[in-house]
């Protein structure tokens, strides 16, 4: 019964964003205020009647009702608790659910805090967010449905992809799709824009947060997924370039340029067209993922379908919606004013070299991800594009925005001075250069690329608290006068600063780790021992273990540092009977920001050895760290005053309707 009532939720929810799809809009084309207004209700009542949906089928999941086709395939009754929740998203369905319930719920925050909005702005909004949640809902009901039923109803069910019987199953997908979908409100603001022919500050004002919120869970749910990899699979590294993990790099990097672009547009009123422009690209970019990821061209750990019928079918979704939008982008951009102007070197100037960066690197991804799939079509031929032509591309574009990262903020509005800009980076020039020289000096010479890099992570983190510095006025108020000056700074001051420090120590943490981590395969008997990243490991043996629904073998390592015991580790072989899967559980122990890393292999061909693998990883954590710091600086940022939108209290007479909030 509670199945069934989830289905019909679905459908009910369907109805109501048929609804909301028309009503606003033809309220605003009317200037009916009551029809407008319906838009409030329906996005509402959308996200409930999809949350009971998705209330539904996790109920059906926490008691392995295995009449339900989803559970079935992606259930077990032994299966832990935890796992049989997050089961729920753990496959093409439920997952798909959860992206229309977060979308959903996106577009209920529109209607309930967008209450400063103007009302046919609001209501086109509202409305093209429908145009999408119906899309998608109907993607569902037609090809997807999670509540299929079977009859006579299995007694157990297949259980849930092992590798994904994870924590990180937990959170990265949410994050993810938050980030994905998040992005969906700066796309509906834009074609409403378009449809409105409103595009001013105050619309830059009102998508920014919006596109903020996206992108703080996107970058925590790329490095989720990042570090989940890293230990789950058990092959050492922290990216591959796999085209799904591209999938989601790709609107990150556009959705950063979006960002910028914005805050552009917001304070001096330009890049209003690129702007506009900019936030269709980067859910288009999202769709592109959900297709890439659902639709079976792509094998990898993290695709879902493979169902050619699915994947026609969200090609169809990504063409009406990516190529509509762009037909109204391309019948309004002449219509639209181009905005202010402003010298080369300035902080709009530099803004816009941030966007040239991001957006040539977004499209590098782009192509290496699919030129391998349209040379197949084409002609049959099958290749990959790897880490090396990702690394020989990616990286270059890569080296001059960082380097221009800390003059941005130093630069004044519409007309900069670079020379006084670069007065006030002196600390961070020569912290920069001082550790180039002390790295070289360290290495004697024979790490020069890893001592530049080095030098770049200390120049972004000095850069930016250069910036800070820069902004309390210390060299001329003193101190007393700028730590109140600092503490008086906006908290968007803050978070970007924060944003930028982070960003700096991600690129830390790659260079020492690809530049000095060490990996060791040998093949190890009981207490054999094995020198890895100063310590001295020592095979104590296999163990059988059983678990709630596997069967494990777990290798016991000793640790020993400078002959004096440092600690255990233990690092496993799992075999799932329900799945036939084996997997492998690495063990990982850090020292402060480094880790010495073990997978076993399988027993070595001579008997009675067994293969290991033992990697020492220095300063690796500082990978994952750098952008837990950077989406933190976001999240600083959305709580700056400024950025809630509109206007905090009723608006003086006189003023423009829906001017939002003063600078």
């Amino acid at each position: 019964m509670i199945v069934e009532l989830g289905h019909y939720a679905l459908v009910l929810a369907l109805a109501l964003a048929l609804v909301q799809s028309f009503v606003p809009a033809i309220g605003a084309r009317l200037s009916d205020a009551r029809l407008m207004e319906t838009a409030t209700t329906t996005a509402t009542g959308g996200f409930v009647l999809i949350a009971i949906a998705f209330s539904a089928l996790t109920a059906a999941y926490v008691v392995s009702d295995f009449s339900v086709l989803n559970v079935f395939e992606n259930s077990h009754s032994l299966k832990p608790m935890l796992y049989k929740v997050t089961g729920v998203w753990g496959n093409h369905e439920g997952s798909m659910l959860l992206w229309v319930l977060i979308l959903a719920f996106f577009g209920a925050l529109v209607a309930l805090f967008g209450r400063d909005l103007p009302a046919s702005l609001k209501a086109n909004v509202l409305a093209v967010q429908a145009w999408i949640t119906t899309a998608f809902l109907l993607f569902i009901l037609i090809t997807s449905n999670p509540f299929a039923r079977l009859d006579p109803a299995p007694m157990e069910g297949q259980d849930l992809n092992p590798i994904l019987q994870d924590i990180g199953l937990a959170i990265h997908p949410p994050m993810l799709y938050l980030g994905y979908v998040g992005f969906s409100i700066a796309f509906s603001f834009a074609v409403a824009a378009l449809i409105d022919g409103r595009i001013d500050a105050a619309w830059a004002r009102w998508v920014r947060p919006w596109t903020l919120a996206a992108w703080i869970a996107l970058t925590a749910g790329i490095a989720m997924g990042s570090y989940w990899a890293y230990y789950e699979l058990g092959w050492g590294g922290w990216w591959f370039w796999d085209p799904v993990e591209n999938a989601s790099f790709m609107p990150w990097l556009s959705g950063t340029a979006l960002l910028h672009s914005a805050l552009v547009m917001e304070k001096r009123s330009a890049l209003k067209i690129w702007t506009v422009l900019l936030a269709i690209l980067t859910f288009s970019l999202s769709l592109l993922g959900t297709f890439l990821v659902r639709s079976g061209v792509l094998t990898s750990v993290h695709a879902f379908a493979v169902d050619p019928e699915r994947g026609i079918f969200i090609l169809a979704i990504l063409c009406l919606f990516i190529g509509g939008a762009l037909a109204l982008f391309a019948a309004r951009a002449s219509s639209l004013e181009s905005g202010g102007l402003f010298a080369p070197i300035s902080r709009e100037g530099a803004l816009v070299l941030n966007n040239l960066f991001l957006t040539t690197a977004a499209a590098t991804v782009l192509v290496g991800t699919l030129y391998p799939l349209v040379l197949e079509t084409i002609t049959g031929t099958k290749i990959s594009v790897g880490a090396p032509f990702f690394d020989l591309t990616f990286g270059p574009l890569m080296v001059p925005l960082l380097l221009a990262v800390p003059f941005g903020p130093m630069l004044a509005w519409k007309r900069g001075d670079l020379a006084a800009a670069a007065q006030r980076l002196y600390f961070a020039v020569g912290a920069a250069l001082l550790t180039v020289i002390v790295c070289i000096a360290l290495t004697q010479g024979t790490r020069v690329l890893a001592s530049l890099a080095f030098g770049l992570a200390v120049w972004l983190m000095a850069g930016s608290l250069c910036d800070l510095y820069a902004r309390a006025n210390f060299a001329k108020a003193g101190l007393a006068t700028g730590a109140r000056r600092l503490a008086g700074l906006p908290l968007s001051a803050f978070g970007a600063a924060l944003a930028h420090f982070g960003l700096g120590v991600t690129v830390l943490g790659i260079a020492a780790t690809t530049a000095f981590q060490t990996e060791t395969v040998t093949t190890m008997r009981v207490a054999e021992s094995v020198e890895a990243g100063g310590y001295s490991v020592r095979f104590e043996g296999l163990s059988p273990r059983g678990g709630p629904n596997y069967r494990e073998e777990v290798g016991t390592f000793e640790l020993f540092r400078d002959g004096r015991p440092a600690g255990t580790m233990e690092s496993a072989r799992r075999f799932y009977p329900a799945r036939q899967m084996p997997t492998t559980e690495a063990g990982i122990r850090t020292h402060l920001f480094s880790q010495i890393y073990i997978a076993l292999g399988d027993e070595a061909a001579n008997g009675g050895a067994t293969v290991v693998r033992i990697w020492w990883k220095p300063l690796v954590t500082l990978i994952w760290l750098g952008a837990l710091v950077m989406a933190a600086g976001g999240l600083v940022s959305l709580f700056d005053r400024r950025l809630r939108v509109g206007a905090p209290a009723k608006a003086r007479k006189g003023a423009r309707a829906g001017g939002g909030l003063p600078a």
